[in-house]
Parts: C-alpha cells; structure tokens; sequence
C-alpha cells in the first residue's frame, strides 16, 4: 500500500483531532505543531503534501505564509539567521548557519553546541537569557576554536501563545576584529615604546637608549605589522637633512642616501616629510617620485613622524610585490608612527633631562669652588708679587703655581662638559643666546665678595671664563701672565679699589696692551676722584661703566660691546 500523503496541522495547544476533517487521520499522515515557527522549521526540512490550519486560526497561517516567502530572501542572506526557543534549541536556521556548523540539519539542536562550543569574549554573556529577560536586543563577541570571530544578535519575539522564542542573527567579524585587535596591539606598542622609564634608561648612554630605541621599533614591526623592510629617518629643523635612524632590509645605497625635506629630487621620503602627508606607492614603476630603496621592489608607503602636529622624520617600508599595503596597512603604519614619535621625543626629553642634570651639577659644583678658587689665586698673587724679585727659578715657579690656580675652574668645566652628555642630544642652552660670550674670558677685579659672586653667576652660564681679583695689583699680575697665553678679553673693575683706582687699573695695563678692554664699575653717585673722567681721557670706551649691583642685560651688553669694539679697533691698528 501506497504511503499516505503527510499533512503539516497547526493549531495550539488545546487543539484536538475534531478539528481535522472527519476521518483525515486515517487517509493522512498528520505532524502537529503548536504554533507558526515550528511550522516553518518543518516545511523547510521536511516534504508535506499539505498545509491545514483551523479557522480560528487564520492569522496564524498568514504569518506561516509570510515567514515561508521571507525564508527564500533568509536564505541568501550572507548572515546566518535562526529562530531559537528559551532552551537555546534551534527551531528554524537558514543555510548559511548550516555552512558554518559544517554539518547537515541543524533543527533541534542547541545552538551553541552547533556551532561547536565557541567561548563568549565580548558583550552580554548570556544573551539569549537577557533578551527574553528583559525584552530588548543582546549582542554578543563569539569566538571558535578555529579562530573565527562571531557577532551574536539576540531578539526577542513575542508569540501569540505565549511561548517564548528568539530571532538570532550571526554575523562573520573575523577580519574587523583581527584588525581592531592589530590596531590596539599597535597602539600598546607605541605606548610601550613612548613609555621609556627614566629608572630604566637614566644610566644609558644616548647611544645605548638610541639602540634600545631602535632594536623595540623593529621588533614591533616585524611581529606585528609583518614587515621586513623598513627605514626611518629623522628630520634636522636647521638644515632639513633627513639623517638615518634605523634601516633594515634596505640596500645599502640607499640607506645612505643624502636626503632632503623637498618636495622634488628626494625621492617619496623627502616628499612626505616636506607635505607632512603619508604617501602609497602602488607601483614602483610607474611612480614619477620614488627613488628605489630595495632591489626588486614593487609598492612603498612612507608615513610621516609626527609629534604635536610636527613632522621630525620618516617611516618607510617597501614590499616585493605591487600593491602590497592596503589602507588599513596605512593606518595601522600611521597609528604605530603616533608611538615612534612620542618614543623619539621622550628619548630627546630623557637625554636633555640628564645633560640639564648634569650640567647643573657641574654649575653647583662651581659656584660652591668659584670663591675659594679666587682666594688661592689672591694668595698666589701675593706670593709672587712679594718673590718676584727672588731667583729665576723662584720667580718661574710662583708664576706658574698662579697659572695653575687660574686654570682649576677651567678643567671643572672642561670635566662637567665631558660628565653632560651635550653632544648626544643639543640642550638649548642659555650659551645659544649670547654666542659672543662663549669661550671669552673675563678678568673682575672687586673687594667684595657678592660682586665678585654676582659676576660668576651672570656671565658663566653663558659660557665665560671668569677669574676675580680683589685688588689692582692682583689684576695686574695676572693679566701680564694672560700675555702669555690666553689673555683676558675683558676686565671687569671697581672705580675704588684697595690700592688704587679703576683709572690707574687702566693706565697700568695700556702699558701691555692697546685699547685696553676694560669696563669700570661703580656705586650709584660714587666716584671719588672724578676716576671716570680720568679714565676716559685715557681711553676708557664712553660705554664702559655700569652701576653695582650687576644687572644682568647691562653688564651682558656692555661685556659683548667691549668685545666688539676692542676687536674693531685692533683690526683697523
């Protein structure tokens, strides 16, 4: 016999056979659901010869109806779709979700376990249960075993009877969440990078920390942008030559390239730290700026460094075939070069810090020996002053032991100057300020302690030579040596000295040189014995007087005057 045609009936709960035409249980074969949605996993896995649905239940078959010709738009869907129940059981799915569970019918099953396990990284973690508990959209992050990333959106969806079910759609983010997880692995690498400790790097050279430096930044973009070939290179404001910082892979001509901030003839680095603007090279061939930096190279992209909207160098990587970086590759190149720069600029900050540290130092260090140096040089000069007429040899040896007490702040400074790493990373000195002041030295003859403090304080930070005298015939003494070698280029001298007056100062010392460089100091209103107009009548600068106490733009201007005039006037003699 003939197998009986099989008939889908739907009805609720209470629905019994008296429904059914008399005697269609004996001629047919009858599946009863409870409601729509198990009607449609029905029809959509099952053959039926009919569909029967009691008439008072008619808006019951309409949604039937509706929910049978959405499913053809459901199954092309590039989402996986599925209907559960409050247990999580698969009442209805369409074809993607079975692709994705790699298996055969998936009706009845619980959902989870058809997509075989996957762990909840992100969002509600039980979004079924919040959905129905709270009558509103769950969204979850799944995550497979083979390393697929999933996103879950869980919709409740009321039921005529009351029975609870959810519409759960599926959406394949594995590609958006890998480069979500790259761009924030990138972006703890540049913070890593720009997060150098001081504990950690205090006691490196700027050699070591540039090597430190250098090693982190390859790794990084070999483990996490997956490139080989990379180079950077940093900007120089003054000149704009991009110097090399850190090259791998390159050829070595190119690495050593001389390289300039234009915007023609340097190549597509020189371009891009000259626009501020990253640059794609999709083909090497063909690109009218680009200058090879690796043999065989296909596509470049080259990323400006820039901290606080200032471009200070380079990223370059290039690849072996065309079009080889996409514009995610840009962003995660430009997101990593955020790092790099802010890397660079805490290095530079780290290795002022310890050239200011040291130099400050060495500035304490002097300060607290400036005095007593020039009371030992007093001393000497008094020795040699009362000996001078004794032997030869006598004579010789005090005037070197007066040499030698002139020149100890010199090798402090020389020893601070090699302690302060200043050739590693330039410090803005004050120095920079005065350039004519650098390297002059300068002879201050004053009784008084805090004049004579005040003048190492204004003039050695920008780099003079100071020594001080107390009295006139001190002074005298030791210019006479300075004839020999290193003569002082300026002398610094009270108008009222113990044993004679800035003006006979100046007559003594145009016995040994001419114009004499010399600038007289004096108290407000105080110049007993008219000295000022004397020493101008012997050739006194009409600017070479201030007023004590020092104030530090007058004696700076006058010291840099004297300067310029004696050299004048020795070059017109």
């Amino acid at each position: 016999m003939a197998d009986k045609p099989r008939v889908l009936f739907v009805g609720g709960p209470t629905e019994n056979a008296a429904d059914l035409p008399a005697g269609a249980e004996s001629l047919f074969d009858v599946v009863k659901v409870q409601n729509p949605i198990r009607a449609l996993a029905k029809l959509t896995h099952e053959d039926f010869d009919a569909l029967f649905v009691s008439k008072e239940h008619f808006q019951e078959a309409l949604r039937v109806g509706r929910l049978l010709e959405n499913n053809r738009v459901l199954e092309a869907m590039p989402d996986a779709v599925a209907v559960v129940d409050a247990g999580s059981t698969i009442l209805w799915n369409n074809d993607r979700l079975r692709c994705w569970a790699n298996k055969g019918n998936i009706v009845g099953e619980s959902f989870f376990a058809a997509l075989g396990g996957p762990a909840i990284v992100g969002g509600d973690t039980s979004p079924f249960q919040s959905a129905l508990k709270n009558s509103q959209t769950a969204v979850s992050l799944l995550r497979t075993k083979e390393g697929k990333h999933y996103q879950l959106h869980a919709v409740p969806m009321p039921d005529k009877d009351g029975a609870p079910h959810l519409v759960v759609t599926v959406r394949d983010v594995s590609v958006e969440t890998e480069q979500q997880q790259k761009l924030a692995a990138i972006q703890a690498a540049g913070r890593e990078l720009a997060g150098l400790r001081p504990e950690d790097v205090y006691y490196m050279t700027v050699a070591e920390r540039k090597e430190l430096l250098k090693k982190n930044i390859l790794q990084y973009t070999q483990d996490l942008l997956k490139f080989d070939v990379v180079e950077i290179r940093l900007l120089d404001p003054k000149t704009g030559e991009l110097h090399p910082l850190l090259e791998h892979g390159m050829d070595p001509a190119a690495a050593s390239r001389v390289l300039y901030a234009k915007r023609d003839d340097n190549g597509v680095t020189g371009f891009v730290a000259y626009s501020g603007v990253s640059y794609l090279c999709d083909d090497t061939t063909t690109d009218p700026i680009y200058l090879e930096g690796v043999k065989g190279a296909k596509s470049s992209l080259t990323v400006p460094l820039k901290f606080e909207h200032q471009t200070i160098g380079t990223f370059n990587v290039e690849s072996p075939i065309p079009h080889g970086f996409t514009e995610g590759d840009q962003l995660f190149v430009e997101t990593f070069c955020r790092g790099v720069a802010a890397a660079l600029n805490t290095l530079d900050l780290l290795s002022a810090q310890r050239a200011n540290a040291a130099q400050e130092s060495i500035e304490l260090i002097h300060k607290a020996v400036a005095l007593p140096i020039d009371e030992i040089l007093s001393d000497a000069c008094a020795l040699a002053e009362r000996f001078l007429s004794a032997e030869p040899e006598v004579a010789a040896r005090l005037r070197r032991i007066v040499w030698d007490a002139r020149n100890i702040k010199g090798v402090i400074q020389n020893v601070g100057r090699n302690m302060a790493p200043i050739d590693g990373v330039p410090v803005d000195s004050v120095s920079c300020k005065r350039p004519k002041l650098r390297g002059r030295r300068v002879l201050v003859v004053d009784p008084q302690d805090d004049v004579r403090t005040s003048a190492h304080s204004l003039l050695e930070p920008y780099g003079c030579v100071v020594d001080t005298a107390q009295k006139g015939s001190e002074a005298e003494l030791l210019y006479q040596l300075s004839m020999q070698n290193e003569k002082y280029d300026v002398v610094v001298t009270g108008v009222d000295l113990p044993d004679m007056t800035g003006a006979d100062l100046l007559i003594r010392l145009k016995a040994m040189v001419d114009p004499v460089p010399i600038i007289l100091t004096q108290e407000f209103g105080h110049d007993p014995g008219h000295t000022l107009v004397r020493a101008r009548r012997n050739g006194l600068n009409e600017r070479a007087w201030i007023i004590k106490p020092f104030r530090a733009p007058q004696l700076l201007d006058t010291v840099e005057h004297i300067l310029d005039w004696s050299k004048k006037d020795q070059t017109q003699a």
